[in-house]
């Protein structure tokens, strides 16, 4: 692999002098830090490879992504990755302080760390990696990505997706399964399908069907047979679509997690030969971790949804055997390299890396970054239109408000005339330094959905409550099969309280309203976006609405979010304030 060599040995001559290349404990799943010292350095092992990315969210571009300081884990999953953060994560994973993989895989040190080794991901990079993996391990590998690709981005948007199916198919992804690429809607769907993914790439969802009939919408898995071994890869799509999005854009579809439905299809693959089942996965990490207790005999599942980066794999046991639940991160910050050693028609053994990618470490690959550069081309003046200038980090990722939701939050209070604003709990939206310039990309990165426009409502005060309740229990709910999606909405203006550990409706307390406490009768002005109802046509779009603010304001500075007062959580590891 070609690399940029004075960046990556002047890096790593600091960092091997000030002992911060880490040698992770567990042999089976290694340290991003090769033996030779370069991170992308991964040992041939066994005869079946998987590379795994999920949750790119369109992102053809290097970019910078901070890693959340709140991840609650609630139930069973306190404690337990993926809900470890900053130094508990570092602990728990044996990861040096202050090395490549601490600034990969947590918020510590954001600013100083990003701007000391550079951003992260891009597609021209991520193909750079993937094409050295796969030459290493030649006709022994496959590229799944467990989806939220085709949406993300502003070019996305606009292309209705058109710019990422070109990209997934010149990176050479070999399967892939689904989630925002339904917001794109049924019809263009089937399009992308039948037209650009034919013979090139399998679209799989064993847990989509027809709403009336009952029949399935999408091939449920594939048998592949990788260096002479049957590999059965099985898609599972994010079971809670027609609730966390519109279900307008997909009236005539069903979705769900269908457990009993899973375990017919590994028992119809194993019938059919396959000494490997492998789930494609966008149920999230807790899902993920449940259902690999429940269904027997897959060997592997590879998870996107809750944008969880976590270095080693969750060895899950269940009646049969052991399942490898492993999530891959997000934003094509990450890539996974799953080596299987496969004999006597069963998995032996494995090793795993999660390879970070450090785009000043990686050459870009010229043919992607031809195709980026076309691509972007038409777009090119209105993506890198200046806005303002950020005094302070703006990100998005936790479980509460980041400082980017905020500044989205405070925009649509002022420009909407509103007391209150709610923003919706998405994952996805690149990171910005103190100091950096925000462009139009920059806030279509934080806003581009198909569904965008903005509302203003007047609600009760126990209306609000109740919506704030609602969100927390798909959030707080102790069973993951409840947990329908999604970070608690984002707030300005208000202020509240959360018990994480209460039941169903008693979670939210203390709500006031510029140091008075919300009347529950009283109605207030509630600014918003995203809504899963039909869009308001005239309304505006959350995008325009945040450059109006950004325009006026020429300068932000946003150092605390407005975040809940917590309870219940106490000594909780996926809490760092």
């Amino acid at each position: 692999m070609s690399l940029s060599r004075r960046d990556f040995l002047q890096m790593l001559a600091a960092a091997s002098a000030a002992g911060m290349l880490p040698a992770c404990a567990d042999k089976k799943a290694t340290s991003a830090s090769g033996a030779s010292g370069n991170p992308y350095e991964v040992p041939v092992f066994g005869n079946v490879s998987l590379l795994h990315f999920t949750d790119c969210h369109a992102q053809l571009l290097p970019i910078y992504f901070r890693e959340p300081n709140i991840n609650i884990g609630v139930g069973e999953r306190v404690g337990t990755p993926p809900h470890l953060v900053g130094e508990a994560l570092l602990k728990h994973f044996n990861i040096a302080p202050n090395s490549l993989e601490a600034h990969a895989f947590t918020y510590l040190n954001f600013d100083e760390a990003a701007r000391k080794y550079g951003k992260v991901g891009g597609f021209a990079h991520m193909a750079t990696l993937v094409k050295t993996l796969r030459n290493s391990r030649p006709n022994r590998s496959l590229l799944l990505d467990s989806g939220d690709t085709w949406q993300g981005s502003g070019t996305a948007l606009w292309t209705k997706g058109q710019d990422m199916v070109d990209a997934t198919k010149l990176l050479g992804v070999d399967i892939m399964t689904a989630h925002w690429e339904f917001t794109h809607g049924a019809a263009r769907v089937k399009e992308i399908i039948e037209k650009d993914l034919k013979g090139k790439i399998e679209f799989l969802a064993q847990n989509v069907n027809d709403a009336v009939w009952d029949e399935p919408i999408f091939k449920p898995y594939v048998i592949r047979e990788i260096n002479k071994v049957p590999v059965a890869i099985i898609g599972q799509a994010f079971p809670y679509t027609t609730i966390a999005n519109p279900r307008y854009l997909i009236p005539d579809w069903s979705f769900g997690i269908k457990e009993e439905s899973v375990q017919k299809m590994v028992d119809k693959a194993r019938g059919e030969g396959a000494q490997v089942v492998v789930l494609l996965s966008h149920n999230g990490m807790d899902v993920d971790l449940k259902l690999a207790s429940r269904v027997t005999g897959i060997d592997v599942i590879l998870g996107g949804h809750t944008h969880d980066a976590v270095p080693q794999p969750s060895v899950i046991s269940n009646k049969s055997g052991k399942t490898l639940v492993i999530n891959s991160g997000s934003n094509t910050k990450f890539l996974s390299v799953l080596d299987l050693d496969v004999r006597g028609g069963k998995v032996q053994d494995f090793r795993y890396k999660l390879l970070p990618v450090f785009s000043n470490l990686i050459a870009p690959d010229k043919e992607m970054a031809a195709f980026i550069e076309k691509v972007r081309a038409p777009f090119k003046n209105k993506l890198e239109e200046k806005l303002a200038v950020t005094e302070s980090l703006l990100y998005r990722r936790g479980n509460f408000n980041g400082t980017f939701d905020q500044l989205i939050c405070d925009a649509l209070m002022e420009i909407q005339g509103a007391d209150i604003a709610f923003s919706p709990g998405f994952r996805w939206g690149t990171s910005l330094l103190p100091g950096d310039t925000i462009t139009m990309e920059h806030v279509l990165d934080q806003t581009a959905i198909t569904y965008g426009k903005t509302t203003l409502n007047e609600f009760t005060g126990e209306q609000i409550r109740t919506i704030l309740e609602d969100v927390g229990d798909n959030l707080f709910n102790p069973d993951p099969y409840y947990q329908q999606g999604g970070d608690m909405v984002r707030v300005g203006g208000l202020e509240y309280a959360i018990d994480i550990s209460a039941p169903m409706g008693k979670r939210i307390s203390d709500m006031t309203l510029k140091g008075k406490p919300i009347d529950a009768r009283k109605k207030y002005k509630v600014a918003g976006w995203a809504s899963v109802q039909p869009q308001p046509e005239l309304a505006k779009d959350i995008w325009d609405i945040v450059a109006e603010y950004l325009r006026a304001k020429k300068t932000v500075k946003i150092t605390q979010a407005n975040t809940p007062k917590l309870k219940g959580a106490e000594n909780n590891p996926g809490i760092a304030l």
